[in-house]
């Protein structure tokens, strides 16, 4: 009962961390970029893609440091996966929105209804229908029929999320929790690792050659507001993630370090960033200075986890029962090796 219990408060605590993260993260980009004169849409839409956490590079420093069954790294696994959600959730309303050119209340209320609701949709339908697809083409006995047909699942998901309305990442990350679920999990991540390792470096590349480096040049006055627009949203970012971690409600618990934890972010980010380029909705400084950030994010996370994790625990110590599976989402993140 009482490890129940300390369960229960870390998964509450969790919520509270990953809700207040998205709330502060957003909140403090926003005003940054329209204090420096950008339209509310786009200053919205850049906000929204910088708030979703990628935890697999702190999963990892977290393994290193052998402290993945502290309150801390637990809290923040748990919290990362609620965050995943809101964040793709508000991502998947102001893509919606913007493709749409529409941004009055009441369809900010129904996008994010509708993003809401597909999630809900697939996990409840889904639920049900993954496990039984995966068992035929498990009983087909044929060589990748299984990760053939996980494949096709994700892309009709995908195609279904972009059906409504909402960005595909969407329904691409909701067929991902559906196929975790199920007993094929470790047959595809072993058979999903091989493309991985081929096309996460290719995913990467392309966000990159996507950036034009002459708007970084500091001797021109556009690489100049580049980056000091980038330094100015690295800020609101990592103290948008640390105010979340400070603010979490319980006792005795790093507060700064499971703030530090929330502050990378990842593939979300730059694939949010990249549909807004390609739509028109975000200027080409500002996704440079978007990429700055996610790079920068991800750089200075390591060390300052390291500072303020502390020693190993020892036996007795303060260890905390697993809230998530953390060799999968060590797994999990695309940018993590």
């Amino acid at each position: 009962a009482g490890e129940a219990g300390r369960l229960m408060r870390v998964g509450a605590a969790a919520l509270w961390v990953a809700g207040c993260g998205v709330a502060f993260t957003v909140t403090l980009s926003y005003v940054v970029l329209t204090t420096l004169g950008l339209p509310a849409p786009v200053a919205l839409f850049a906000a929204a893609s910088l708030c979703a956490t990628s935890v697999g590079i702190t999963a990892r420093v977290f393994a290193d440091l052998e402290n993945l069954h502290t309150r801390e790294a637990q809290l923040v696994l748990a919290a990362a996966v609620a965050d995943d959600v809101l964040g793709l959730v508000l991502i998947a309303a102001v893509t919606g929105l913007a493709l749409h050119h529409a941004w009055s209340v009441p369809s900010v209320v129904r996008v994010l209804a509708l993003a809401c609701a597909f999630l809900a949709a697939s996990v409840v339908v889904g639920s049900r229908l993954a496990p039984a697809l995966l068992h035929t083409a498990h009983r087909m006995r044929t060589r990748a029929a299984l990760s053939t047909w996980a494949v096709a699942f994700c892309m009709v998901m995908a195609g279904l999320a972009q059906a409504a309305g909402l960005a595909a990442i969407v329904g691409a990350f909701a067929a991902g929790l559906l196929m975790a679920k199920t007993e094929h999990k470790a047959h595809l991540e072993a058979r999903v690792k091989a493309a991985a390792d081929l096309f996460v470096p290719v995913f990467f590349v392309m966000m990159g050659a996507r950036m034009d480096l002459h708007l970084l040049n500091p001797a021109t006055p556009w690489g100049r507001a580049s980056l000091f627009t980038a330094c100015l949203l690295l800020v609101a970012a990592v103290l948008g993630k640390i105010l979340a971690g400070v603010s979490v409600p319980l006792r005795s618990i790093g507060r700064l370090q499971v703030g530090i934890g929330m502050v990378p972010q990842g593939e979300v980010s730059l694939i949010s960033a990249s549909i807004g380029l390609g739509a028109g909705i975000l200027p080409h400084g500002l996704y440079a200075a978007m990429v700055l950030v996610v790079i920068f994010n991800t750089l200075i996370t390591p060390p300052l986890l390291k500072l303020t994790a502390g020693p190993t625990p020892q036996k007795g110590g303060r260890e905390f029962a697993p809230v998530v599976d953390a060799s999968a989402t060590l797994g999990r993140d695309a940018g993590v090796p």
